[in-house]
């Protein structure tokens, strides 16, 4: 039997706490889950940081440690715009993951 993948571990712990799910969920469709910013653009951009608190309703420091999470999983990038940090899905990473698990997980292996 061979090792888990450590990108399927990561995947695997950042998706595995219902904080981090539900902030992907919402990422996933920002225009259906947050208003539109001042500044950055909800889809081109992702979302500014202080509107993921405000509507999960956690503290910042909170926030940034379940993103930091899902960054190190790559399964979201931050892009600094003025002084406010915004969030965005990496669609392609969360595909891949999971097809890498079903493969992984597949009884034929």
């Amino acid at each position: 039997m061979e090792a888990p993948d450590p990108s399927s571990l990561a995947f695997l712990r950042a998706m595995s706490n219902d904080k981090r799910l539900l902030i992907v969920q919402w990422l996933l469709n920002p225009t259906a889950h947050f208003p539109a910013q001042r500044d950055g653009d909800l889809i081109e951009d992702g979302v500014c940081l202080g509107a993921i608190v405000r509507k999960i309703e956690l503290k910042q420091p909170t926030v940034t440690g379940h993103l930091k999470i899902l960054a190190e999983a790559e399964l979201v990038h931050s892009k600094p715009i003025k002084n406010w940090v915004f969030y965005k899905v990496d669609q392609a990473a969360i595909t891949a993951a999971l097809s890498k698990l079903s493969t992984t997980l597949s009884p034929e292996r």
